[in-house]
């Protein structure tokens, strides 16, 4: 597992065995998140950081909407600071030192300030997660995320994949971007940030 890129497991069928087998690879007081199709059974020795619902909606349009993107531009590792910062103001989920060398992530100024940010995290083929799509509290409702959105979605299906992304059901505003962008909830699942404990 690399600790600064990612803290996601995959497990066959979530069972007892599954889960167990995990306890013991995972460092001491080390957190790990599960996203699993269904709740689940825990053992005692986890600690359960965060139990939530969540959406999992997936790309479904043929044609792309059309967005003014002149605004984004490429983030570099020169860049990890201020994603740090605006993922820490915005919690989009899990965002750590090296999460940005999994893929094409983008963001949008304002002068030296990122204030908006989308890029990719799983790839299950045929599908790439569209993930960390955030902007910064003071800037919320000008469509950045949308255009961030839409480059994703066309890099995504330009590489032949299906782009799909999780979003809290409670995140109506969200929810409602990515259905008028072309995404349906495929189905819902449960999202766990899970600590091992000592």
């Amino acid at each position: 597992m690399e600790r600064d890129m990612g803290i996601f497991a995959g497990l066959k069928n979530n069972s007892k065995k599954d889960l167990d087998e995990l306890y013991i690879v995972v460092p001491e007081k080390s957190l790990v998140v599960l996203f699993t199709p269904e709740e689940i059974t825990l053992s005692s020795s986890w600690n359960i950081k965060l139990k939530k619902e969540l959406l999992q909606m997936v790309y479904q349009q043929q044609g792309l909407p059309l967005m003014d993107d002149n605004e984004r531009i490429p983030l570099q590792d020169k860049h990890i600071p201020a994603m740090l910062d605006l993922t820490a103001k915005t919690n989009p989920g899990p965002f750590l030192s090296r999460t940005i060398e999994l893929g094409n992530y983008e963001g949008i100024f304002n002068r030296n300030n990122l204030i908006a940010m989308a890029g990719q995290r799983l790839q299950p083929d045929p599908y790439t997660e569209i993930s960390a799509v955030c902007t910064h509290p003071d800037y919320t409702g000008k469509g950045y995320s949308a255009k961030l959105v839409c480059s994703q979605i066309s890099k995504i299906t330009a590489a032949g994949h299906i782009p799909f992304l999780h979003v809290y059901p409670d995140n109506t505003a969200a929810c409602k971007l990515y259905e008028k962008l072309g995404f349906h909830t495929r189905k819902k699942m449960v999202v766990y940030v899970l600590e091992k404990e000592i």
